[in-house]
C-alpha cells in the first residue's frame, strides 16, 4: 500500500478545515482546544519527541488518568511513526514492570500523580502537571512543547503500519499486546461513524478510561474524524455526569459506557430529573447489559444502543442499530460495516440460528497480531477469522446475542479478568495446594471474582490472608471478593479443572 505522509491524520485536516471548531473540551482543567490549537500542539509535541530521538516504530508510553494529552500523544506519535503505548493506571508497578518489558518504550510520559510509579518503571520520564493552584500549565511535558524546534513533515504511513499496542489480560497468566494499526483506528471511525450517528455536530461526554479501546475508539476517536467534539471526564463520577448530559450549554449528544456506568446513574438521586433530551446516542458495550438497566434508561427515554467488540477489533464488531434498540432488548445487533462475522460449533462448523457457538470475526478491523507472541497470534486465527472466545447465538432475523465467555475470562466493571493471572498469584502463597477463580454474579460490578482454595495439609490460611496477598500484587478489579475453601477441586481426565461445576456450586 502506498505511505502518503498524515494520510490518517484527522486532526490536521481539520485544523484546515475547521480551525476555530471545539476539538477537546477537558473538564477536569477547564481547558479547550479548537482543532487548530490541538493541531499545533500536537506538532510542537511531535517535534518534542523527535529531539529526543523518537522515530518510526519506536514505542512512547502514557501512564495518566483521562486527559487531552492522550489525543496529543496518538496523533503526535502517528507524524513520526511512532507507536503510542497507553498503559492501565489500575495496575500495579509489578504489572507495568512486565508490559515494559515485553514493549520496551524509549519514553514514560506520566501525569504527577503517577510520579513515584513512573520513578520506579523508567529513567526516561517526561511529566505532565494538571494541578497547578494558579491553573498556569508548567510542568516537563509542557516546557518540552514551548521549546520544541520547527516540526518536519510528517512520516509516510500505511494502513498497515502501528499506531499503537494495547496491553489485555492475557489466559496464560501475562498481558498480551494487540498491536492496532492506523487501518483499524481508521476503519473503526468509517465502521462506528454512520450507525451511530456522528456528525461534526456530535458532542460525546468520554468518561471511559482513554487507557482503554472503549474510552479511545468509542466514540472518542470518531468523533473527532467527523470533526465534532468531545469532553472528557478525568474519572466517572455518576451525579456530575448526570449534571453534564443535563447542561444545555454543554449540548452532549453522544455518550458511551459500560453497563456499571448506567447503573450507578440510574441509582443516583439525580437521575429522575436529569434532562436527558439531547442524548441522540447512549452505546453501552465490554460486558453483557442487565435487563434492568436496558429497560429503566429506555423508561426515560434513553434507548441504550448496545454493541459488541475487544481491543483486538478496535473495538467494534457488532453494534444494534437505534431503531431497533427496543424490538430487539439485550441483543448486540448485526456484524458492521466493514466486517463479517460466524459463530461455529467446536469443529468449526457454522452453528444454525438459535445454537451456540464461538464468535468469530474478520475484516480490516482485526489485529494483526500480538506484540512478540507469534505463537498467540498463530493460535487466535483460524485462516483471516479471529477467535473471540465469546460464545454467542444468532436470532432468525441475524441478530447476535452474547450468552457467555467461551473461555474462562470473566468481565468485572467492564474489565476482563482471566483467572490463569490471579491463579498464578494465589500459587505463591506456601499454603495452597490448589486454586481457582471464577466469576460469580454482583449487582455492582456485573461480575466478581471468587477464589476456591485448597489448603496444604494443617496449613492456616483464611479468607483475608489470600484477599491481602493479592492486593498487594493486583489490580483491584482482579482481586478476589470471596474465598471458598474446598477438600479438593474437580478435574477431567486431562487434569482440567472443571470450572463449569465450581460455577454450578458456587453460582447463586
Amino acid at each position: 500500500m502506498l505511505g502518503v505522509p498524515a494520510a490518517y491524520d484527522w486532526i490536521a485536516h481539520h485544523a484546515g478545515r475547521r480551525p476555530a471548531t471545539l476539538a477537546i473540551h477537558d473538564l477536569q482543567t477547564a481547558r479547550k482546544f479548537t482543532y487548530a490549537e490541538l493541531d499545533a500542539r500536537t506538532d510542537r509535541l511531535a517535534a518534542a519527541l523527535a529531539a529526543l530521538g523518537i522515530a518510526r516504530g519506536d514505542r512512547v508510553a502514557l501512564l495518566a488518568p483521562n486527559c487531552a494529552e492522550y489525543f496529543e500523544v496518538q496523533f503526535a506519535c502517528g507524524r513520526l511513526g511512532a507507536i503510542m503505548l497507553p498503559l492501565n493506571w489500575r495496575l500495579t508497578v509489578p504489572e507495568l514492570e512486565y508490559i515494559l518489558g515485553d514493549s520496551t518504550p524509549t519514553l514514560l510520559i506520566h501525569d504527577k500523580a503517577f510520579a513515584q510509579q513512573a520513578r520506579e518503571l523508567s529513567k526516561h520520564l517526561l511529566e505532565i502537571d494538571h494541578d497547578r493552584p494558579d491553573g498556569a500549565p508548567d510542568s516537563a511535558y509542557e516546557r518540552a512543547l514551548a521549546a520544541a524546534p520547527a516540526a518536519s513533515a510528517p512520516v509516510a504511513l500505511s494502513h498497515d503500519d502501528a499506531a499503537m499496542v494495547m496491553y489485555t489480560s492475557g489466559t496464560t497468566g501475562h498481558p498480551k499486546g494487540a498491536i492496532i494499526t492506523h487501518g483499524m483506528v481508521f476503519w473503526n471511525c468509517v465502521n462506528l461513524g454512520i450507525p451511530a450517528l456522528i456528525t461534526p455536530e456530535t458532542v460525546q461526554l468520554v468518561v471511559l478510561p482513554l487507557f482503554h479501546t472503549g474510552g479511545l475508539n468509542c466514540y472518542a476517536n470518531p468523533v473527532l474524524h467527523a470533526g465534532g467534539t468531545i469532553l472528557i471526564m478525568r474519572t466517572f463520577d455518576p451525579g456530575l455526569a448526570l449534571d453534564y448530559l443535563s447542561d444545555p450549554s454543554l449540548g452532549i449528544t453522544h455518550f458511551f459506557a459500560v453497563p456499571a456506568p448506567y447503573q450507578f446513574m440510574m441509582q443516583h438521586p439525580k437521575f429522575q430529573g436529569a434532562d436527558l433530551s439531547r442524548l441522540r446516542i447512549a452505546g453501552v458495550g465490554g460486558a453483557p447489559c442487565a435487563l434492568s438497566i436496558l429497560e429503566t434508561w429506555t423508561g426515560r427515554g434513553v434507548p441504550l444502543v448496545q454493541g459488541w467488540g475487544m481491543t483486538e477489533t478496535s473495538p467494534a464488531g457488532t453494534m444494534l442499530d437505534a431503531a431497533d434498540a427496543i424490538r430487539k432488548l439485550g441483543s448486540a445487533g448485526k456484524a458492521l460495516m466493514h466486517t463479517a462475522i460466524r459463530i461455529v460449533d467446536d469443529e468449526g462448523n457454522d452453528v444454525a440460528p438459535g445454537g451456540i457457538g464461538e464468535l468469530l470475526i474478520k475484516g480490516s478491523n482485526i489485529t494483526p497480531g500480538y506484540w512478540n507472541k507469534p505463537d498467540a497470534t498463530k493460535s487466535s486465527f483460524t485462516g483471516d477469522w479471529l477467535h473471540t472466545g465469546d460464545a454467542a447465538r444468532l436470532d432468525e432475523e441475524g441478530f447476535v446475542y452474547i450468552v457467555d465467555r467461551w473461555k474462562d475470562m470473566y468481565i468485572s466493571g467492564g474489565e476482563n479478568v482471566y483467572p490463569a493471572e490471579v491463579e498464578n498469584v494465589l500459587f505463591q502463597l506456601p499454603q495452597v495446594a490448589d486454586a481457582a477463580i471464577i466469576g460469580v454474579p454482583n449487582e455492582r460490578w456485573g461480575e466478581v471474582g471468587m477464589a476456591i482454595v485448597v489448603r496444604k495439609p494443617d496449613q492456616a490460611l483464611d479468607e483475608g490472608d489470600i484477599i491481602r496477598h493479592c492486593l498487594a500484587r493486583l489490580a483491584k478489579f482482579k482481586v478476589p471478593q470471596s474465598v471458598a475453601f474446598v477438600d479438593v477441586l474437580p478435574r477431567n481426565a486431562t487434569g482440567k479443572v472443571l470450572k463449569r461445576e465450581l460455577r454450578a456450586q458456587f453460582t447463586p
